[in-house]
């Protein structure tokens, strides 16, 4: 009988050990995952935020012959969405890349990463008037070639910005951003003097919703939403290209930086595109471009495939 027992615990064990190792196994192709600015994977979604040549983009010999283009007398623009926004001297977004270091300053977007994002050569860039001439600076790049930095961030223009004052690259991948005049992502209302960045991690938290009662936020109050294409068990996800225009992911919060949340399955994804995501009990979290201000819950229920998360981590109001 004990002999019975004792075979049928090792072998629960050994399921939950599975589970575990499930959720823990999909988090990226290794275990120190791929750099960001190598040339993405044959598999690599075509708007992953890199760019790639089944996008439309050039790659390989082009995309290394290709000169950086120099930003000129740079100038301040007001975006309606974002406030004050760098931009060079034909009046296109100057961006910055999360992936990316100001101290010190590094790039790592190359390759087919620098063909959808178009390196801003630092050579005749003159200061907007009424910024801080001092911010500006260089990074010299694996090729040789110097690179624009506001702030110590590398400055780059997205290739699918065809007109001037255009922001198609905000948000991309939930790492790409409008440079704000001093170096920082670009916010409306945001004074870029004496105005500190969000918190990194921003963490998570629980909000009562009149009508859908608690749902997570991540730090700023912003609901946080699951893909019901999404896979916990193994840790998978469905929401890539255009998709994380709409959904960007929420990136990943410490533990220590999580209130009210209930379930302990935080775990970090790292995604087949690069880029690292929270999860909460492996279920990958995003939140949505379409909430303007904390408190909207516009993504709710869309396509009937996107939901709120309950602390639990169970989809609110999604039909069983």
């Amino acid at each position: 009988m004990n002999t019975w027992r004792n075979a049928s615990l090792a072998v629960t064990a050994a399921a939950l050990l599975t589970l575990t190792t499930a959720c823990g196994q999909e988090q990226g192709t290794s275990p120190n995952g791929q750099p960001v600015g190598n040339a993405a994977p044959a598999q690599q979604p075509a708007e992953s935020g890199y760019g790639s040549a089944s996008g439309g983009y050039s790659s390989g010999a082009d995309a290394e012959a290709a000169e950086p283009k120099e930003a000129g007398q740079l100038a301040v623009q007001e975006s309606k969405e974002l406030g004050k926004v760098l931009t060079d001297s034909e009046g296109f977004t100057l961006y910055r890349f999360d992936k990316d270091t100001a101290n010190p300053p590094k790039s790592n977007c190359d390759g087919d990463c620098a063909t959808a994002w178009p390196v801003v050569a630092s050579g005749n860039a003159v200061a907007a008037a009424g910024t801080d001439e001092e911010l500006l600076g260089e990074v010299s790049r694996p090729d040789g070639t110097s690179q624009l930095t506001v702030d110590g961030w590398p400055m780059y223009r997205y290739a699918k910005d065809t007109a001037p004052g255009q922001v198609n690259g905000q948000g991309v991948g939930g790492t790409w951003f409008a440079a704000a005049p001093d170096g920082k992502k670009a916010a409306k209302n945001a004074d870029s003097e004496g105005v500190a960045e969000p918190a990194d991690p921003a963490g998570l938290s629980v909000r009562k919703d009149p009508e859908l009662g608690d749902i997570v936020v991540d730090g700023r109050g912003m609901t946080v939403y699951r893909f019901t294409k999404d896979s916990a068990w193994p840790m998978k996800t469905a929401c890539t290209g255009e998709c994380l225009k709409k959904w960007p992911v929420v990136e990943p919060v410490a533990k220590n930086a999580v209130d009210g949340v209930t379930t302990k399955g935080f775990v970090t994804f790292d995604r087949p595109d690069g880029i690292k995501q929270q999860t909460i009990d492996c279920w990958p979290i995003y939140t949505f471009a379409g909430d303007k201000k904390p408190g909207d819950t516009n993504g709710q229920g869309v396509g009937g495939t996107w939901y709120a998360v309950s602390p639990d981590s169970k989809l609110v109001g999604a039909t069983k």
